[in-house]
């Protein structure tokens, strides 16, 4: 064997004995590597540590296929992407993409059965070159995992954004979307919420929404204080067992011993989640012959708790110019009777400003009759999560509230140096006592007058958790107004409270994730549509064509002699 044919034979030794080696290792450790900018595809520890729960087979059906649009193929495209890479971490979990409408004879019932399901459709319109037409899309997945069924939203709703806005925003959110889902059914409950009952808070079927959706996640049970009157010390051991009281607009005064359970149970670690009306003001009350109602304050007996707590709910209502829409009858009564729609400032429609995770690329959230909150100095860090918008203002109580307010005429300087006025702050650090160096309400040996670490949101608004009921007085999605057809994110808002406060931080954190997905502007392209085919499909043609010919003229030249 000549020397150079043991040179080669040594090299493809080597070779082969560094692909065996590189196989080997390949098969010992797992890496995936991300190359886009935004590391869109590069999971965070919290899916990671949720996909690690998965040890059974776990389904997901996803209800997006067949002849979609433009939008919603990429929302399809970033959607299987995105299982791809749960998948390749855990081979237990199998997804498949269906089209319910693919057969024409069943996808009546297919549309029926997902309904009863709770997925609904949405109707969008697509506009190509000019032509307009309908399309129905399900952007739903269903996850299935030891007879557990979670539904999963694909398409977050931006109101008043574009169906390419609702699809860029949706992707944002795909990963939470899909983790919160698999959270779900795979993680078993641990944690409790008590609904504190007993003061003229909002009935059940009020908050029906938020209930059904905390519970999925959480143990959740009603809380009366009326028991405090005979048992005090019982009723906070028993309100100690919960790790989250959430205080929906209480309409009676609470009692000092009340308070001091409530104070006691922050001061031993308990979170709470408070809505709060300092003025008493409903919107039905304004429908009514005269159309006007009187807005007074309403004296809960709470300022000197919060007050030591380090914020204060003044009882006034903000008047804010970015209001809600409503929707009331103008010309003449009757048969002829036509309804025209306002702006309704005081129901503030709030877009949130801050970084905080809680907020972070969320919509518009809806208030009604809200009322300003102060923040004071006392050690306690403060974050505002919601603020009215620069062009509103404070308005004194008692007042009258009129629908003809909605016809008056304001300009920008009515506004100055009034506006940005908090509506929601998070309040985190160790509390102190309002009963400190006080004579307590009841006695109490374990009484604590500096508490441990701790959390509470409060928000100047008890409407905000508040859905409305139907014509057959069933409960509407927790944020849809009827009188204007808009769903606003107030429902992801106060499940983010609640998943913050009970240190589910994780989840929140991956809505903070920002990407960039840069979509085609379909209007450029139709004012440029000519030239836009010349580059995509003639000038690739044009430089095949000339690479042809240049490799021809070359080849004869060098063959030719």
């Amino acid at each position: 064997m000549t020397a150079s044919k043991k040179n080669n034979l040594k090299s493809v030794l080597i070779i082969l004995a560094i692909v065996l080696v590189l196989n080997a290792l390949g098969s010992s450790f797992f890496h995936r590597f991300d190359l886009t900018k935004d590391k869109r595809y590069t999971l965070s520890p919290t899916s990671l540590n949720i996909i690690k729960q998965v040890q059974n087979p776990l389904y997901i059906k996803v209800y997006m296929q067949g002849d979609l649009p433009a939008e919603f193929k990429r929302l399809q495209q970033e959607t299987k992407q995105l299982l791809e890479e749960f998948q390749a971490y855990n081979s237990n979990i199998i997804f498949e993409f269906v089209d319910p409408l693919e057969n024409e004879d069943a996808s009546m019932d297919n549309i029926k059965e997902l309904y009863r399901k709770g997925l609904t459709p949405i109707n969008i319109t697509v506009d190509d070159k000019g032509k307009q037409s309908q399309a129905m899309v399900f952007p739903w997945a269903i996850a299935v995992y030891d007879n557990k069924e979670v539904n999963i939203p694909l398409l977050k709703n931006i109101m008043g954004a574009s169906t390419t806005q609702k699809v860029i925003g949706s992707v944002q959110h795909l990963e939470y979307s899909i983790a919160e889902g698999l959270n779900k059914i795979t993680k078993a409950k641990q944690k409790k919420i008590a609904v504190i009952k007993g003061n003229g808070e909002l009935q059940d079927v009020l908050m029906a929404k938020f209930l059904l959706q905390v519970r999925e996640s959480y143990f959740i049970g009603p809380f009366t204080l009326d028991s405090v009157a005979k048992n005090p010390i019982g009723s906070l051991e028993t309100l100690k067992k919960y790790d989250l009281a959430v205080i929906a607009k209480p309409t009676e005064t609470f009692t000092d011993e009340e308070k001091q359970v409530l104070d006691q149970y922050i001061m031993n670690g308990g979170k709470t989640l408070w809505l709060l009306d300092q003025v008493s003001v409903e919107m039905d009350s304004l429908y009514n012959a005269s159309g006007a109602t009187l807005a007074y304050p309403r004296d809960l007996n709470l300022n000197d708790l919060f007050f030591k707590y380090g914020i204060r709910i003044n009882p006034d209502l903000v008047k804010d110019e970015q209001g809600s829409p409503i929707k009331l009858a103008t010309g003449e009564q009757g048969s002829a009777t036509q309804y025209q729609e306002f702006n309704w400032k005081f129901a503030p429609q709030v877009y949130p400003n801050s970084a905080h995770p809680i907020v972070k690329n969320l919509g518009g959230i809806k208030f009604d009759f809200a009322n300003p909150i102060d923040t004071l100095k006392n050690g306690i860090k403060k974050t505002i999560l919601l603020q009215s918008s620069q062009y509103s203002k404070k308005i004194g109580t008692p007042s009258e509230i009129n629908l003809n307010s909605v016809a008056e005429e304001t300009s920008p300087n009515d506004y100055l140096n009034k506006g940005n006025i908090p509506l929601s702050v998070l309040l985190e650090g160790s509390f102190q006592s309002m009963f400190e160096n006080r004579v307590l309400p009841f006695e109490q040996k374990t009484f604590l007058a500096t508490g441990q670490k701790n959390k509470m949101i409060v928000i100047s608004d008890g409407d905000l958790i508040k859905n409305q009921l139907d014509k057959n007085f069933q409960p509407v999605e927790l944020g849809y107004d009827q009188r204007s057809g808009n769903l606003y994110d107030n429902k992801d808002f106060l499940i983010n409270c609640v998943n913050y406060l009970l240190d589910d931080t994780g989840l929140i954190n991956i809505r903070s994730k920002d990407l960039d997905l840069p979509l085609l502007d379909k209007e450029k392209v139709y004012e440029n549509y000519t030239r836009t085919q010349l580059l995509t499909i003639g000038l690739p043609l044009l430089i095949l064509a000339l690479f042809g010919i240049l490799f021809t003229y070359l080849r004869k030249r060098k063959y030719s002699k």
